[in-house]
């Protein structure tokens, strides 16, 4: 998950209570995490052109200029990660989008995975693998 290198975007607040998605209910969140997501990799996009321009400029007024753009986007992209944790995601990266939802499969939690631009969940995984791991929900068996 590539970042903006010079600033960090804070973690996200967890959620106190774990939220555990059915896939019925995950896809019918799909049309609100969608826009998130997109917000997400859009702002994180343009942080990351800031710091290239931040990197590329001799000039200290424009750096500073720049940087205090790119802190500004940063802040907007926490608080855009802070919602999909509120709603009950993790996003697992910036510059696909791709979200994880909790799930329960065989009694033990795994990860229903999606990524920005599906229309559906696809793919669920283990907690311990990644989507390299992923499966199709087809194999899924909820609870």
């Amino acid at each position: 998950m590539a970042r903006p290198k010079s600033s960090s975007v804070p973690p996200a607040r967890k959620v106190s209570t774990v939220l555990r998605f059915s896939l019925r209910d995950a896809n019918r969140s799909l049309p609100l995490i969608s826009r998130i997501v997109s917000d997400i990799v859009h702002t994180h996009n343009v942080a990351a052109q800031l710091q290239h321009k931040i990197e590329k400029s001799l000039n200290l007024k424009e750096q500073a200029d720049l940087h205090e753009e790119m802190e500004n986007k940063i802040d907007r992209l926490t608080e855009y990660v802070e919602e999909l944790t509120l709603v009950g995601c993790e996003i697992k990266d910036y510059e696909i989008g791709l979200v994880d939802f909790r799930a329960r499969h065989q009694g033990r939690d795994v990860c229903l995975c999606w990524k920005l631009g599906e229309d559906h969940i696809y793919y669920w995984h283990e907690q311990t693998s990644s989507y390299a791991g992923r499966q199709p929900v087809s194999v899924l068996v909820e609870g």
